[in-house]
């Protein structure tokens, strides 16, 4: 059991919250816990649960309370969590497991620490702890006087921190989430006012930019009659004179080993259709929303342009530009590596996903493990958001891998396998000189995006052995598990709470808090699915008139033909799920739009036997086949379920669709592939 401080007080286990009431017995808990582990006077805690005016019984009041509470934590079996009685006060103890503001100090304390790229996720992790108004269930005016202020000091000390990492590493827009929000709830606040005229003159919105500082000076002006301090005002001028104080994007050194790439010619979003097709700076692209996409009209890309490498989930990407060749003392060839990764504008949720894998990526590998790589596999439903925690956990991880983070897409761009031995000559001229195989002293990460067979990856994995790999695929690779290790993350929807994450992040905040409730039926109708909300929320983001609840009640009628975008052909839900069935036998991808189509859920091997018309044992097979594509999800043992996207594009597809389940028996061979023109491999035999 934790308590939670840092919002409504409250007990939880991990699944069930319980608000405590506004009563004496919270307000005595709130006093004791705010200073855990030290004896809090008894003539302080009368002050915080009476106040200045003490009732004539309050010694013995006092002692009521403190059995009250000693009640409350044997009903919710937490007994160990005693409130001690000591001589001349009370005294509770609790440590970093049981307290969540221990638990933020900790964080903090490890974040500072770290010093690298878990510093930014440790903090992040730090504050998605606060939850709610500090404390708005405690009945106690000494507390709210003395302890909340202390308190939210510290939390802004760690946003402003989180602010100042993300302007150093040129991550403008992510920061002005926080920043619009934090300088209403602090006006007078002038580092977050000078934090955000920064990051709105980097994002090229200048006049904004200027109109913010004027809104600072004007508060300080009226409110305290004093100017702005001498940082904003040396901004200020910067800004009028339009000096460069970096980009929203930061450049890179085309020498520098340690910069994250992707493969030449591959699947990048500045070689897709509807984005440039050439590098290109931030300033070139115009004003840019909160989800990354430029407002600017872009070019087509040619018809052999490929896929989006970021095939899960990431609406559109910007590519950082690539700068001059620095100059080499030496006279020796300067290596010009490919652009960097793809960013991941908004990411939002995943939060137990990413820690693991942090971990994962930049622990220490024991004596005597140097030949195996250490990779994850993610897997999941098209569009679930696969490549986009893959893309994030690699920019948070990059430095730790000296000869740079790698994106090696496993599929062309019609859906079919590429060979290992192609994929293989790719990533070594991506990594030339023996960079990433251990010859040259470093270490890559390789992101081995949409395989579709474990063969493709065994190669690469004791290629790079010293290196480490994450993989993402719509199949559960368990082969590959079996004979390589790794660890297995299953990818899911997202709650309601990421989903609104994710809404407010790329739609923006006010415009999500004005209607609170449609937002939450807005995600509801796309299912929580990741590519779903971006679709969804591009659309808002060009229609800033479109009230979010008409949105919500246009996108129910009919959830999967709607959830596309016109500019884009890729960025559509039904397409995506059409190239899956496309991936599938044509038995399998029958069979699936029987089962999914179905009115009967959970499905049973018994349900679906009756549904396909196979003997049981064969239906489960088929269910296997169905749980490893990524089509079906298990519930409880035995029983499985279909995501409503899914279902509704079952039903929609169901017409057309003509095959003969009995043939499903054989596994695909490696490579065997969809047609361009749409058609299916032969029957399986």
């Amino acid at each position: 059991m934790r308590f939670q401080l840092l919002g409504p007080l409250s007990v939880t286990d991990g699944r069930d919250v319980v608000m405590l009431p506004p009563s004496k017995p919270t307000a005595l808990l709130a006093a004791l816990l705010l200073r855990p582990g030290s004896i809090v006077p008894t003539d302080r805690l009368r002050d915080i649960v009476w106040g200045e005016e003490h009732p004539t019984t309050a010694k013995t009041a006092l002692q009521s309370c403190v059995l009250r509470l000693r009640r409350l934590f044997a009903k919710y079996g937490i007994e160990h969590q005693a409130v001690v009685a000591v001589a001349g006060g009370y005294r509770i103890d609790a440590d970093a497991d049981t307290l969540d503001l221990l638990h933020f100090r900790r964080l903090v304390a490890r974040a500072a620490a770290s010093g690298n790229d878990s510093e930014l996720y440790t903090l992040r992790s730090a504050l998605a702890l606060w939850q709610g108004g500090l404390l708005s269930n405690v009945p106690s005016d000494l507390l709210h006087r003395d302890e909340v202020p202390r308190l939210a000091e510290e939390r802004l000390r760690v946003l402003e921190r989180v602010c100042d990492i993300e302007l150093e590493h040129g991550r403008c827009r992510e920061a002005l989430v926080d920043l619009w929000e934090v300088t209403r709830v602090y006006p007078a606040h002038e580092r977050f006012a000078e934090q955000l005229v920064e990051a709105l003159y980097r994002t090229g919105r200048q006049t904004e930019a200027l109109a913010e500082y004027r809104r600072i000076k004007g508060h300080l002006r009226e409110g305290l009659g004093v100017d702005p301090r001498a940082e904003l005002q040396r901004l200020e001028l910067a800004i009028l004179r339009g000096e460069d104080l970096g980009r929203a994007e930061p450049t890179r050194r085309r020498a520098a080993p340690s910069e994250r790439t992707a493969i030449p010619g591959a699947q990048s979003p500045q070689d897709t259709p509807g984005s440039l097709a050439t590098p290109r700076s931030p300033d070139s692209l115009g004003s840019l929303g909160s989800s990354g996409s430029p407002t600017s009209p872009t070019s087509p890309a040619s018809p052999g342009s490929p896929a989006p490498a970021d095939r899960e989930a990431v609406a559109t990407s910007i590519a950082s530009p690539v700068a001059t060749p620095i100059a080499s003392p030496v006279a020796t060839p300067i290596v010009s590596p490919p652009p960097p990764l793809p960013s991941v504008p908004g990411f939002t949720g995943r939060e137990a996903e990413v820690s693991s894998l942090v971990h994962l990526l930049t622990a220490e590998r024991p004596e005597g493990d140097a030949e195996r790589a250490p990779f994850a596999v993610l897997s999941g439903a098209p569009g679930i958001g696969k490549t986009a925690l893959a893309l994030h956990v690699a920019h948070l991880v990059g430095r730790h891998f000296p000869d740079g983070c790698v994106l090696l897409p496993l599929t062309r761009p019609d859906g079919s396998p590429r060979p290992a031995e192609e994929a293989a000559d790719e990533l070594r001229r991506a990594l030339p000189a023996g960079r990433g195989t251990g010859l040259s002293g470093g270490r890559s990460l390789l992101v081995l995006d949409d395989v579709v067979h474990p063969d493709q990856v065994r190669p690469l994995l004791t290629a790079y052995a010293c290196g480490a790999a994450i993989v993402t695929s719509r199949m559960g690779l368990a082969a590959l598990v079996a004979t390589h290790g790794g660890t297995v993350h299953r990818l899911g929807a997202l709650d309601p709470e990421q989903s609104q994450a994710l809404l407010t992040a790329v739609v923006g905040r006010e415009r999500i808090a004005a209607e609170p409730t449609a937002a939450l039926t807005l995600a509801a109708a796309c299912g929580h699915h990741p590519l779903a909300l971006r679709i969804a929320a591009a659309r808002l983001l060009t229609r800033p008139r479109l009230r979010l609840a008409d949105y919500a009640g246009w996108l129910r009628n009919d959830p999967v033909g709607r959830l596309s975008l016109a500019d884009d052909p890729r960025m559509s839900v039904p397409q995506r799920l059409d190239e899956a069935l496309q991936r599938l036998p044509p038995a399998l991808a029958d069979a699936h739009l029987r089962l999914a189509g179905s009115p009967h859920h959970p499905l049973t091997a018994s349900g679906a036997a009756g549904l396909l018309g196979l003997p049981e044992d064969t239906a489960e097979q088929v269910i296997e086949r169905l749980l490893d594509a990524g089509l079906l999800e298990e519930g409880q043992p035995g029983a499985f379920w279909t995501h409503d996207l899914l279902r509704a594009h079952a039903r929609r597809a169901a017409g057309s669709s003509v095959g003969h389940a009995p043939a499903l028996l054989r596994p695909p061979r490696h490579g065997e592939s969809p047609q361009l023109d749409g058609s299916r491999p032969a029957a399986l035999r």
